[in-house]
């Protein structure tokens, strides 16, 4: 039997790790940076367990608020909820219980990182209303992966420094332009619905903006490259992240969901070699 036979398996997507891989490669990132090499063993336990805890429940939040929206859109409509394999009260509860067992991660840190992880939390659950109210639901999504920067140097530096505050923008656009690419796999079927995204927001501007929006990515990491004291493998893992950066641009003047969905997954190839830049470069 397959992972995706199990409707609990699909709803905490389990089955398709690539959102796990999204968040985790920033938070190592954030990890390597603040410990300025290997972090503690602890602390890459509780981040690493605590990124598929939250993952696996901001799909479950997700899920709840569209269970009405998911069965008119190809991608989602066979998603356990609007299926009917389980029921909405079921779904919260699972989504409680994630949230307690990371929340119990956090205790185990201190108390600048249990304040900041409440903020974190607090955004995963608005997220997914946004898509109702404005075009700039990415933005949401790049807000509440931007919290693993602070809440990693809380727990490893015990404090923040004026540094953090570039790395949160970097993730922040990164995030911003890959949730992008994933909207446009949906767009015609959220013009349909009333949906809001980025994808239907940049419109005919679509190419020039993505293409700025990567320039302004590579700008920052090259800013925190410098800001960071990070040597030459660095910047070469940066630069094979321009190179798909590239790839995914030609991708663009194509109405393929295929390639656009294409161009979403290839980010975790993104987020290791920026990783891996910065494992050799510290």
């Amino acid at each position: 039997m397959s992972l995706s036979a199990n409707p609990w398996i699909r709803l905490l997507r389990l089955d398709r790790p690539i959102g796990i891989l999204l968040l985790l490669w920033p938070t190592l990132w954030s990890l390597w940076l603040a410990a300025e090499g290997l972090p503690s063993f602890k602390n890459l336990m509780i981040f690493v367990f605590g990124c598929v805890l939250m993952r696996s429940a901001g799909c479950i939040i997700n899920d709840y608020f569209d269970r009405e929206i998911d069965g008119h859109i190809e991608r989602t409509k066979n998603r356990p909820l609007p299926m009917g394999e389980i029921m909405p009260h079921h779904a919260l509860i699972m989504f409680l219980i994630l949230g307690l067992l990371a929340f119990s991660l956090v205790l185990l840190t201190n108390w600048l990182t249990i304040l900041i992880a409440i903020g974190a939390v607090t955004t995963t659950a608005i997220y997914p209303l946004l898509k109702r109210i404005t075009n700039l639901p990415q933005l949401g999504l790049g807000i509440a992966w931007a919290f693993v920067v602070p809440m990693a140097f809380a727990a490893e530096k015990q404090h923040l420094i004026p540094e953090t505050g570039y790395l949160c923008l970097l993730i922040l656009s990164w995030t911003l332009m890959f949730d992008t690419y994933y909207a446009l796999v949906d767009k015609e079927d959220d013009l349909k619905i009333g949906v809001k995204s980025t994808a239907i927001l940049f419109g005919k501007y679509l190419l020039p903006i993505m293409i700025s929006l990567k320039v302004f990515i590579i700008s920052l990491s090259v800013l925190v490259g410098l800001l960071f004291d990070l040597m030459f493998p660095y910047y070469l893992g940066v630069f094979v992240a321009s190179l798909f950066f590239l790839k995914h641009s030609f991708y663009l003047n194509k109405n393929e969901a295929t390639l656009f969905f294409k161009a979403f997954l290839e980010n975790n190839y993104i987020g290791l070699a920026i990783f891996t830049g910065i494992f050799f470069g510290i």
